[in-house]
């Protein structure tokens, strides 16, 4: 096995690297002025073009199939906005006199965000979960998602009118919902081309959080985010990440075996129950925070997105060899 292919088992890929020599390149050469406003423009259409291409690849039918699971999609949802938001508000709540205010309400803003799309259902696929439950699940989270998560940001964060506004979530919906219900109504012309051609969603979803990561950098720099933000609290923050990851992954597997769920519907509530979206946050988080230290206030989710895809990616990993051992088991015998 090449040196690439054991990073990616565990959780490390060339995206990781990616990511962080865009927060390099930003502290290096943050883009400022025209320049700014080029890579804001460039963000904006790799992000709806992101979520085109999200709804022309989703199946109708998987939606429907996953829906009437009404348990574990009911528990999804629950963990989603109301399990993760209060252990979010509860542990900003237990840290907020030991690190900055704005890292303070991203703990609380990235609690309150949907679940991811493609790693959610990547994962649930890998470890021989209910795909189409996955599915309908990341994909349902995510439309919530457009109007939940400026409803949490404007209750929980008391954030004030300039803030959470109808005209906020007309760009959110705009630049998310909009691009998404476009692509499910061309999915009969465009739906086979984009299902074949499975690294065009790759590199724009990919491509579209490193220019976003790149824009919020550099207007960090430019505003001292490094000054501001030590190794004290860079390590609190982490270390937060990690507790409320490892509280919400536990709390789904006790939930699906108390709700009686089988084995596959475990699997889909854990890796959609817990995961937050990167690709959803940082472009709301641009709209929402608006004239604040936003990539103080993104910071967190950044540095979750890598933790729940390590963790995630082992667990997945490990499950799926568990399957595939135990139905090669009565072939042996």
């Amino acid at each position: 096995m090449s040196f690439a292919k054991r990073l990616k088992r565990f959780g490390f890929d060339y995206y990781l690297f990616l990511l962080l020599g865009t927060v390099v390149l930003a502290s290096l050469w943050p883009a400022s002025g025209v320049g700014a406003d080029i890579v804001d423009k460039v963000a904006y259409v790799a992000v709806a073009l992101l979520f085109f291409l999200y709804g022309a690849k989703l199946n109708t039918s998987a939606i429907v199939a996953g829906i009437a699971n009404w348990r574990l999609q009911g528990l999804v949802f629950g963990f989603t906005y109301v399990v993760f938001p209060i252990c979010g508000l509860a542990l900003a709540a237990i840290l907020s006199p030991w690190i900055e205010e704005e890292l303070a309400i991203g703990i609380v803003y990235l609690s309150i965000l949907p679940s991811t799309v493609q790693s959610s259902i990547a994962f649930t696929s890998i470890a021989r979960g209910n795909v189409p439950a996955a599915v309908c699940a990341a994909s349902m989270s995510n439309v919530l998602g457009v109007f939940l998560t400026p409803a949490l940001v404007a209750v929980l964060l008391h954030a004030s009118g300039d803030g959470i506004s109808f005209e906020s979530i007309m760009d959110i919906g705009l630049q998310i919902l909009a691009p998404f219900i476009i692509g499910q109504l061309l999915r009969p012309l465009v739906g086979v081309f984009i299902s074949r051609h499975t690294v065009l969603t790759q590199v724009v979803d990919r491509g579209s959080i490193l220019i976003i990561v790149y824009s919020a950098f550099s207007a960090g720099v430019i505003a001292g985010i490094w000054d501001e933000v030590g190794p004290v609290s860079l390590a609190i923050i982490i270390a937060a990440n990690i507790v409320l990851l490892a509280v919400v992954m536990v709390a789904t597997i006790w939930a699906g075996r108390a709700a009686g769920l089988n084995h596959a519907d475990r699997l889909t509530l854990l890796f959609c129950g817990s995961k937050k979206s990167l690709a959803s946050g940082l472009p709301m988080a641009n709209i929402l925070f608006a004239g604040q230290a936003v990539s103080m206030i993104i910071l967190p989710l950044m540095l979750f997105h890598q933790i729940q895809l390590f963790v995630c990616a082992i667990i997945a990993q490990r499950a799926g060899y568990l399957a595939s051992e135990s139905e090669l088991q009565p072939a042996a015998s």
